[in-house]
Formats: C-alpha cells, sequence, structure tokens
C-alpha cells in the first residue's frame, strides 16, 4: 500500500479531497436505504468547512453494492445521498458504484475509475487528490489514480498493513490536517 505519489505531493495542498461515504463522513449503517439514518461521524462538518474554507473542492467516491443486491433502490440512495448533503454541506461530486462485487466493473474501488471520475467532474489532476477512507480499497483505489490515500477511522484488520505505508488518521478531522499538511504525513 505504499503511496505513489507522495514526492510529487510533498509542497502541494491538494487540489481536492475525495471521502468515502460510509464509515467517514457518516457512520455506516449496513444497506442504508432510509434518509433518516443518515448520522454524520463526530467532526464531519467541522472538516469539511475547513476544507472549503480553504477554497478546496470536496467529494465522495462510494461503493453502495446494495444497490445491484437489490436491498437499496437508486432513489434511496439519492435520498440517503442528499440527506448527507444536507446535514454537511454540498459536494462538488458524487461518484457512486452501485455494481456488485463480482460485477467486473472498472468503478468499484479498488479499481481507480471513481476517483478519476470525481477528478475529471472537478476539473483537476487525480494526482492533486486526496482520498480519505476507512478501508484498504479506499487506500488502493486512491493509489491506483496517482493520488494520495490517508486512512481513517479504519477496523483493525485494515491498519496493521497500512502503518508505515499511508498516513493513519485517528479521526476525521485529523486526516483532513494531515492532507492540507505540506508533507504526507505531517501535520499543521
Amino acid at each position: 500500500m505504499r503511496d505513489p505519489s507522495s514526492e510529487s505531493c510533498r509542497s502541494r495542498t491538494p487540489s481536492a479531497v475525495l471521502f468515502d461515504r460510509d464509515d467517514t463522513l457518516i457512520t455506516d449503517v449496513a444497506y442504508l436505504n432510509d434518509p433518516g439514518g443518515v448520522q454524520p461521524v463526530a467532526g464531519a462538518e467541522q472538516a469539511l468547512d475547513l476544507l472549503r474554507s480553504s477554497g478546496i473542492e470536496v467529494g465522495v467516491v462510494t461503493n453502495q453494492s446494495g444497490v445491484a443486491r437489490g436491498f437499496i433502490t437508486p432513489d434511496q440512495l439519492e435520498a440517503v445521498n442528499a440527506r448527507v448533503e444536507q446535514l454537511l454541506g454540498p459536494f462538488g461530486t458524487w461518484q457512486v458504484c452501485v455494481h456488485g462485487p463480482d460485477d467486473g466493473c472498472t468503478c468499484r474501488k479498488p479499481a481507480p475509475g471513481l476517483v478519476l471520475s470525481a477528478a475529471r467532474e472537478l476539473g483537476v489532476e487525480a494526482s492533486r487528490c486526496v482520498v480519505i477512507g476507512d478501508t484498504r480499497s479506499d487506500i488502493e483505489a486512491a493509489h491506483a489514480a496517482g493520488a494520495r490515500g490517508i486512512l481513517v477511522g479504519a477496523r483493525p484488520p485494515e491498519v496493521p498493513g497500512a502503518r508505515g505505508q499511508v498516513p493513519v488518521a485517528r479521526d476525521l478531522t485529523h486526516a483532513v490536517r494531515l492532507a492540507l499538511a505540506s508533507t504526507p504525513g505531517g501535520s499543521r
């Protein structure tokens, strides 16, 4: 999980920060199909405000296989994402993979499709993006696209493989501060 773009990003503030949705921006609820179940993680509003006030684009890159599995309708997914924006403010892009794990698409993380599409929609180079997520697939998608990755609030199995390879943040605010730092592992 070595970050391939770390050398080129050492002295550059990112142009965009892309977030995984579940267990990164909001508390994970399996196959969330009710907007009433959206609960932002602690510090999400403040972390996003810090980026927006710094003029940095924000976006979401999320796998939502519940659609392919029949647990969530496209309309329910749209309503949940609208509730996320209502609570956390607007995102410059929403890139959502609705395919199942065995569908063979190029968008489902760890493939780079969502990150590349988000960068393109925001008008920035993928190498100027930071992806913040809670799983190895988030980090692998970032690296496959040439972006930096930061692991946050990770489940215990995710952390040992990441330590020393990518920054591991204790919470979302810490992750955003790492993203804004002039060096990949530094802090501001």
